[in-house]
């Protein structure tokens, strides 16, 4: 029903040096078979949202440049790539993006470490900046969308896929999934129960649709939308940097 990446305690957000640290080194213990769990936990459902994800972004324009944050493993990049874009993948943990290379060793991706509360690119070098299930793990979300604002051309696109509020009638069978299933067959395909310790926790504590939309409006994003998907489990926002900035 979703991508389940490992994910901290909001409490562990009282001191940032910490959460990256811990963030960082969760996904590397898991990087080796992030995607098989997806697939398996998910039953491919993730696939199809960003297949969705993809038609959003659309194709790209002559010369476009995409950022593709917290892109882990590369398949938003190697989708936006098939569509024209030519794209960056900026991720904190090497060894995601390690996995990444090898597996998109032919595909002309690059790949970045850095962390989306400090993004290391100028100001407009991107046309369209894309997350996908990976805002929630960031240690300060406003300071990601001013960057994520920074990065953007004016007039340039932001979409993120992210967990949000499901609705009758699936939130009390999602509720019995994410609190019984999700955390016990994370850690039995992880091999690292304390990698999903505190997924449940983070994708509850994550903004609802429009507390999200809220943050990007905050951030400077105009003309911000989301539409949700499956049951409102997860909903794409998207949002532009205004074209007089």
């Amino acid at each position: 029903m979703t991508e389940f990446t490992p994910s901290l305690p909001e409490s562990d957000r009282s001191d940032p040096r910490a959460h990256f640290s811990r963030m960082r080194s969760m996904f590397d213990l898991v990087a080796d078979r992030y995607d098989l769990m997806n697939d398996l936990m998910s039953g491919g459902t993730h696939r199809l949202w960003k297949a969705h994800f993809r038609k959003v972004a659309g194709p790209a324009p002559a010369g476009g440049q995409a950022l593709d944050l917290a892109g882990g493993t590369g398949d938003i990049a190697l989708a936006l790539t098939r569509q024209g874009w030519s794209v960056v993948v900026c991720d904190p943990s090497e060894r995601m993006m390690t996995v990444g290379r090898e597996r998109l060793a032919s595909v002309p991706v690059r790949w970045v470490a850095g962390a989306g509360e400090a993004l290391p690119f100028p100001d407009a070098s991107f046309d369209l900046v894309t997350v996908s299930f990976g805002l929630r793990n960031m240690t300060d979300r406003a300071a990601a969308l001013s960057e994520v604002r920074r990065v953007l051309v004016p007039g340039g696109r932001f979409l993120c896929l992210e967990f949000s509020k499901a609705f009758w009638p699936m939130a009390p069978l999602y509720d019995f999934y994410s609190t019984h299933v999700i955390p016990r067959l994370g850690a039995l395909v992880s091999g690292r129960p304390q990698a999903y310790s505190y997924l449940v926790e983070s994708i509850r504590a994550f903004p609802d649709q429009q507390g999200l939309a809220g943050l990007m409006e905050a951030a400077g994003f105009t003309g911000v939308t989301w539409e949700n998907l499956f049951f409102g489990i997860a909903a794409l926002h998207a949002g532009q940097r205004p074209t007089a900035s």
